[in-house]
């Protein structure tokens, strides 16, 4: 990287190179909190929480569905190692509604014996999918 005001991100799922390309800022959300990554930033590790990850390219901010995984910053790139990633245009909204609908139930108890950080981090996913697809007004 000729230019020290970008710096290069990969974000690998297991179907996929979900995104790569060398950026301006990246900001992700940790089991800490949220980060923002510019370049030069020191070497960290850390745990992804869902949320949505925010790519600055060219001044423009690209965002996704991140749904946990693995953060690794190094002094030339940045590696997300992600459970699964979504552009807001990939998200089904009615597959994320039911989601939404059954983890509620889940967590209201109403199917018995339950796993309660599961059917949480279920919520999670579908109230994150929901959120980004409405912000794009996308309908699936």
């Amino acid at each position: 990287m000729a230019d020290n005001k970008l710096f290069r991100v990969q974000v690998v799922s297991p179907e996929r190179i979900f995104y790569e390309n060398d950026i301006e800022m990246l900001e992700v959300r940790t089991t800490e909190g949220e980060i923002g990554v510019l370049p030069g930033h020191i070497p960290l590790t850390s745990i992804i929480a869902p949320g949505v990850v925010r790519f600055k390219v060219n001044g423009e901010t690209k965002e996704a569905a991140l749904h946990d995984g693995f953060l690794e910053i190094l002094p030339d790139k940045v590696l997300v190692l992600a459970e699964s990633c979504e552009w807001p245009d990939e998200i089904d909204m009615n597959r994320a509604k039911e989601a939404k609908i059954r983890a509620e139930r889940r967590l209201k108890g109403a199917e018995g014996e339950i796993n309660v950080s599961r059917a949480e981090l279920a919520l999670r996913r579908a109230l994150l999918r929901l959120e980004l697809s409405e912000k794009y007004k996308i309908k699936h």
